[in-house]
């Protein structure tokens, strides 16, 4: 059965970093699409970052391009987004999500695949 578990989120400073981590159980993390969404109180779910062929492949939305990076620990199944610059704006709860389905693996379908986190919350205050 798979399962993610997200933690890592907090409450930080405008210009803080934080590094949310995502432990995958029941597959392996190489294997799959993998990825960050994000969503705010009052809007819609936004993909920000993918993870794609064992940690080869990487994409952002152009909202988090030299802020946020995506990598993976195939040892310890775990992936993470290393979130610096951190603005008002990147508050939101942090999901992480999986799914072997290679047409499903891009930005914009993040909020679709098949399987989440319960996610983690970060809030940024200035």
């Amino acid at each position: 059965q798979v399962q993610l578990v997200e933690s890592g989120g907090g409450s930080v400073q405008a210009g803080g970093s934080l590094r949310l981590s995502c432990a995958a159980f029941g597959y392996t993390v190489s294997s799959y699409c993998m990825g960050w969404f994000r969503q705010a109180p009052g809007k819609e779910r936004e993909g920000v970052a993918l993870i794609y062929i064992g940690g080869g492949r990487t994409y952002y939305a152009d909202s988090v391009k030299g802020r946020f990076t995506i990598s993976q620990d195939n040892d310890k199944n775990t992936m993470y987004l290393q979130i610096n610059s951190l603005k008002p704006a990147d508050s939101a709860m942090y999901y992480c999500a999986a799914d072997q389905r290679v047409s499903y693996c891009s930005i914009g379908y993040l909020s679709k695949f098949r399987y989440w986190g319960q996610g983690t919350q970060v809030t940024v205050s200035s």
